[in-house]
């Protein structure tokens, strides 16, 4: 059978694609990556690399999260993304908190549908082919306290402790909780989750915020665990 000019050109576009993906995932190691992560692998110039991630959306192999940041499509990932992992980098300084990093923990029984993360930068929330990232403004002093660098089959993420992301929550909705009934009733977190608790953490906690509402919440758990 003799290909017509149409196929021979839609052959080599395959090809061509094909050797595109292949370099991407020899050169970068993880399934989300950057235009910064691309002129590395790929080399060339800013013409190119751009035709060839036009082409390679338009196709479906690479989804774009926003400008510059890209994921490989679903049936090129290798180890599957991790919604945490491109949290950050679509939107950052930031790590997962609130809600999200509560249901991670097993603290909260209801499965949360957008990322909530805190970010230094004002709040934000972005809408992604991997879903809705939701974005909280809080203060940057001591921003990381509290916070757990997480290794998984998906990727690296930063993930708040419970206890971090309580107080964040306290913070974001601005509540006037005294004490640990609130955050039972409130968000039906199972009271065996206070047991054991390192009050180290809770005082670093304390230390890292100039909130007064946040201060005396972490007061009047101390006083209740102690008792």
């Amino acid at each position: 059978m003799v290909m017509s000019k149409n196929d021979i050109i839609e052959q080599l576009r395959k090809v061509n694609m094909s050797r595109f993906i292949e370099k991407v995932k020899e050169k970068i190691d993880g399934d989300v990556f950057t235009d910064a992560g691309l002129t590395n692998a790929l080399g060339g110039t800013a013409n190119s690399r751009n035709s060839a991630v036009r082409r390679a959306v338009k196709a479906g192999d690479i989804i774009r999260l926003k400008r510059g940041l890209y994921v490989l499509g679903a049936k090129h990932q290798r180890k599957g993304v991790s919604p945490f992992q491109a949290a950050p980098m679509i939107y950052g300084p930031s790590y997962v908190s609130l809600e999200s990093a509560l249901s991670y923990h097993g603290w909260i029984p209801e499965a949360v549908h957008a990322v909530t993360s805190v970010s230094t930068k004002r709040s934000k929330e972005v809408k992604t082919p991997l879903g809705i990232f939701s974005y909280a403004r809080i203060p940057s002093h001591k921003f990381f306290s509290g916070v757990s660098r997480i290794e998984s089959e998906n990727g690296v993420f930063l993930m708040a402790t419970p206890w971090r992301a309580l107080v964040d929550y306290v913070y974001v909705h601005k509540e006037d909780w005294k004490g640990l009934r609130p955050v039972v009733e409130s968000l039906r977190v199972d009271t065996a989750h206070f047991k054991g608790v390192d009050f180290r953490s809770l005082e670093e906690l304390r230390e890292a915020t100039r909130s007064k509402r946040v201060k005396v919440f972490i007061d009047r758990i101390k006083k209740e665990l102690v008792a």
